[in-house]
């Protein structure tokens, strides 16, 4: 993943310094999306000039190159466009000439910034480089900007949006994006396909209407004369039809003469009014400058010009994709102290420590424990279908699998329905066998995860019912799924995912009650487990008093090279998601191993020396897990033992204890991943890591 942001404002004077100002402060929002470089485009002092500034590492490192270069930051505009982006490397290794924005040539005549990947980027590369174009990235992104020269070049006349939906068409695979020109001052271009992209609007006055209409205009009208005979040339070139297939040129959209204004930006007199428009892949980046947002869909190409928003869509003849004809401007709730770290050092922390409100919010307006009932919204429609269904599988990557693997065992309780869980990956490299009585359940911080995209496109054309369970309003899976949960765990900064996996366990415990709630043999269980969600926040707030215990046990083998977490049942899947969190933020190998394969091979590990952490809490099969350990204490081992506050089971001059309250058995993984979250934090503080951007990693992976 990596981040886009874009301002554009007209009619409104702004200098230089606050232009770039705005730019860089959104990437450094976005940061925690990609950052091993980062760069801007924006017009320059003279007409057709622009200045470029790209450099590698963090944000920080940019704005210091922006203070040497020191161009003149007291110029004034009323109508500027810039584009920026910070990068998380698919294409090429770190470096200034890989960093975005990219170019179609030296004079920068189109600049492009772009999240995602371009599949076919190799064959517009090889034709584009038949025509004389010379690469200078090893980037798939450069592709688009020359693309757009290319076409460009060749039919002069072209509007900016048909210019950008002629190159858009051309382009396989998933992407956001942002295209300038020099050629069309002061107006952007944005693009989604698969990566999330939002418009933050900010007018001088109350707009007009809350909506912004979609113009969706055939590709088949024919061709001016003056640029038919010229399409018929390209056609006939021998690299192009091998390459890109019969036509690489759209026909011009003569429908785009504006014949639909944006009426949500129009004053009284019909006239376009002072506006600010800022683009960003996140509305976190937006909201220090506005809370008026709009979330553009797959397929839909924004064309921002002289204070207006046009959205269009390609169509092909006959056909419609089922989507709505306008975007809702939504004012968004987010809070400016919410994506600030606050009082702590690092994000992680931050997040670590907010789950006992993420979780209440998660639960709020949907769990009553009082009338002792659970109501999700976002599902009432679709519950009865969904409890007639004939599998639940459940598809996710990374923390999210894990929450899937934590609550199976739940839902198996409770519904009796059959529960398959599914890394998304492997999902699609089986294309498994999926039936229209089957419901797909899609559980996704950011809605954005590439695999569980692909995944969910297989899903719906096999004609499954699919349910999203997401944090991010207006991500791809939230909008393409039949039905969902948001489970409002407010924005997550750290790259290491935390406060999701809590209120993603709960949302799902919350769906597994309403799937059983006609079950009459399962009630009592029903009952216990909506007593204990009123006690989770409590609770989680006793296990976080232990964080400088944590912090002191960890001095012990921060000089480690490896360590084991053992859990059995619903706790395996918590030792999996602590060792993933130990692995990625502190870089220690970390392996979670099932307690009953525990002599099936592994306990050759055990020494004196080797870090062992078991999750040995009270439930059913207790005394099952209690025989690993007792195989770990015969071996000389030394484990590290998180159990139920008070338990005497294990004596203290053996073992070092990390005691959580006692809660349901269905719940209790919420309490217990909360130590290792803790413990990975501070097993890398110990190492001087960088917590919230561990090396090699980003925040939404947007590719296979």
């Amino acid at each position: 993943m990596c981040g886009i942001f874009g301002y554009i404002n007209y009619l409104v004077e702004k200098d230089r310094r606050y232009i770039i100002d705005t730019l860089v402060n959104g990437l450094a929002r976005l940061e925690y999306r990609g950052y091993d470089s980062a760069g801007f485009a924006i017009d320059g002092d003279k007409k057709n000039e622009v200045f470029a500034f790209k450099e590698v590492g963090k944000v920080a490192k940019l704005r210091k190159l922006v203070e040497d270069e020191a161009p003149d930051m007291t110029k004034v505009f009323d109508n500027h466009a810039g584009i920026a982006h910070t990068r998380w490397a698919t294409h090429g290794s770190p470096s200034r000439l890989n960093c975005h924005p990219h170019r179609s040539d030296p004079k920068w005549e189109f600049a492009v910034v772009h999240n995602g990947i371009i599949t076919n980027y190799k064959e517009l590369r090889a034709l584009l480089e038949q025509k004389g174009f010379k690469f200078e990235t090893e980037t798939d992104t450069e592709a688009i900007a020359k693309l757009a020269k290319y076409i460009y070049d060749n039919n002069p006349h072209l509007d900016f949006t048909t210019l950008a939906k002629t190159v858009i068409k051309e382009l396989q695979g998933a992407f956001g994006l942002l295209l300038k020109s020099v050629h069309f001052p002061g107006e952007v271009v944005a693009a989604r396909k698969g990566s999330p992209l939002v418009v933050g609007v900010r007018t001088a006055r109350k707009m007009k209407v809350d909506f912004v209409d979609v113009e969706t205009t055939d590709q088949n009208e024919a061709l001016p004369a003056e640029t038919a005979s010229q399409n018929l040339a390209l056609k006939k070139s021998p690299g192009l039809r091998a390459s890109l297939g019969a036509s690489l040129l759209a026909p011009p959209d003569k429908s785009l003469l504006h014949r639909s204004q944006s009426r949500a930006f129009l004053s009284d007199d019909g006239m376009p009014q002072p506006a600010e428009f800022f683009l960003s892949s996140d509305p976190s980046a937006i909201i220090e400058h506005t809370k008026k947002v709009l979330y553009l869909e797959d397929d839909d190409i924004a064309h921002i010009h002289e204070g207006q928003l046009n959205i269009h869509r390609l169509k092909k003849q006959g056909e419609h994709d089922g989507t709505s004809n306008v975007r809702a401007i939504q004012t968004i709730e987010i809070e400016l102290q919410e994506i600030m770290k606050g009082r702590f050092e690092h994000f992680m922390q931050k997040e670590i420590f907010e789950q006992p409100e993420s979780v209440v919010n998660a639960m709020r307006g949907r769990l009553n424990v009082e009338e002792k009932t659970v109501t999700l919204g976002g599902l009432r429609q679709y519950i009865g279908t969904i409890r007639r269904c004939r599998r639940l599988i459940f598809i996710a990557c990374g923390t999210s699998y894990h929450s899937c693997m934590a609550v199976r065992g739940a839902f198996e309780e409770l519904t009796e329905i059959p529960i398959s869980v599914e890394l998304a990956s492997d999902f699609l490299d089986r294309q498994a066998p999926v039936f229209r009585d089957d419901t797909c359940v899609f559980v996704s911080q950011s809605g954005e995860t590439a695999d569980s995209l692909m995944a969910l496109r297989y899903c719906l054309e096999r004609g499954a019912l699919t349910v999203g369970i997401v944090n991010v309003v207006g991500s791809s899976i939230s909008l393409m799924t039949h039905c969902g949960v948001h489970i409002n765990a407010g924005p997550e900064i750290g790259v290491a995912s935390t406060k999701a996996y809590t209120s993603q366990f709960v949302c799902m415990i919350m769906f597994a009650l309403s799937l059983s709630e006609d079950r009459a043999s399962k009630q009592k269980k029903r009952l216990e487990i909506m007593e204990g969600l009123g006690k989770i926040s409590e609770q989680v707030k006793e296990v976080l008093k232990m964080d400088q215990d944590i912090k002191n046990l960890c001095l012990k083998f921060k000089d480690q090279k490896s360590m084991l977490l053992l859990g059995r049942g619903a706790q395996h899947a918590t030792a999996l998601e602590g060792a993933l969190k130990i692995k990625e933020i502190s870089y220690l190998h970390c392996e979670a191993v099932m307690s009953g394969e525990l002599k099936h091979g592994v306990l050759a590990l055990v020494d004196e020396s080797l870090p062992i952490v078991m999750i040995l809490t009270r439930d059913d099969i207790f005394s099952k897990s209690l025989n690993a350990y007792q195989q770990v204490i015969a071996r000389k081992g030394r484990p590290i033992v998180i159990c139920n506050t008070g338990d005497t089971e294990f004596p203290g001059e053996k073992t070092d204890k990390i005691e959580v309250p006692k809660t349901v058995d269905i719940l209790q993984g919420v309490l217990n991943v909360i130590p290792l979250q803790l413990m990975a934090y501070w097993l890398a503080v110990a190492e001087g890591l960088n917590v919230d951007f561990p090396r090699n990693l980003a925040k939404s992976v947007t590719v296979e």
